[in-house]
């Protein structure tokens, strides 16, 4: 080969641009995977609105939902519903996440601790998160703060169970090991501990949002709220108006799958799949 002539592959292409059409097609094929199922669901339901299974109203079409999505947008009210939403739930899955880790690690590094907590976490965590709302609202009255300790409340069990789960899976032999070799108490919980539980503490968190965005819908429709996605989809079903409705539920998906995307999908890139625990 002579210098200065680029390599060319049978196809008739330099190397590097046909690794890159492969790597473009690669991306293209995954985004096509990902849009399939959403494409089918949004087929069959405009099928079902168009034949009028249902009453219009009660199913709109995806042109309505959209309608209303943007009309609300434009106006702001949606943004406010959503904006306070994701308030009360980021005060409240904060609270959830710093102490269900807390108490997850201490129940499974101290057997005391396990003797105190898990019994009464057994109790509670099946019992479902609204069964609770009255109580907080007769406790705390009405508002934000009920809203956001409930969250708390229910959105901690999940977090609690995985990092209990995790401190537990750590093997024996690391512990030992980072012992013989002189680790104390901070940095075996640093360099073994943390990190070998960290992949159940994940998951732990992603249940506990879910678990967040649940109760905190179902309670913004009882806690007299002034705003937010529970109370704005509440108040559309009084009116029967579906679409707009449907835009709430819309926004809660979207602030799932950035919150999703953008700290939990992040984190666990930074850490476990750095690390070689994940691929």
């Amino acid at each position: 080969m002579r210098d200065g002539v680029p390599a060319i592959s049978a196809a008739g292409l330099p190397a590097p641009e046909r690794w890159i059409g492969r790597g473009e097609n690669a991306r293209w094929r995954v985004i096509a995977r990902t849009a399939f199922p959403f494409l089918v669901l949004a087929a069959i339901w405009e099928i079902v609105a168009r034949l009028e299974v249902f009453p219009r109203r009660l199913f709109p079409t995806l042109e309505e939902v959209a309608s209303a999505f943007v009309r609300l947008t434009l106006s702001g009210i949606l943004p406010h519903h959503a904006f306070d939403t994701l308030v009360r739930l980021t005060a409240g899955f904060a609270i959830a996440a710093i102490a269900g880790v807390i108490i997850g690690i201490l129940m499974g590094r101290f057997r005391r601790a396990e003797d105190i907590f898990l019994p009464l976490v057994s109790i509670a965590a099946p019992i479902p998160g609204l069964a609770y709302a009255p109580l907080f609202l007769l406790w705390f009255g009405l508002g934000n703060f009920p809203a956001i300790l409930l969250v708390a409340f229910v959105s901690a069990f999940p977090v609690i169970f995985n990092t209990w789960t995790g401190v537990k899976a750590v093997k024996e032999i690391w512990v030992r090991s980072a012992q013989a070799m002189g680790a104390d108490n901070p940095k075996l919980f640093r360099h073994v501990i943390l990190p070998g539980a960290l992949p159940y503490i994940l998951t732990g968190l992603r249940l506990g949002l879910a678990q967040a965005w649940r109760v905190l819908v179902g309670v913004e429709m009882l806690a007299a709220v002034p705003w937010g996605l529970g109370w704005m989809i509440f108040g559309a079903r009084e009116f029967l108006n579906t679409d707009v409705m449907l835009s709430g539920i819309v926004v809660i998906a979207m602030i799932g799958l950035a919150l999703e995307k953008l700290v939990f999908e992040k984190l666990e890139n930074y850490t476990v799949v750095r690390w070689g625990m994940m691929s």
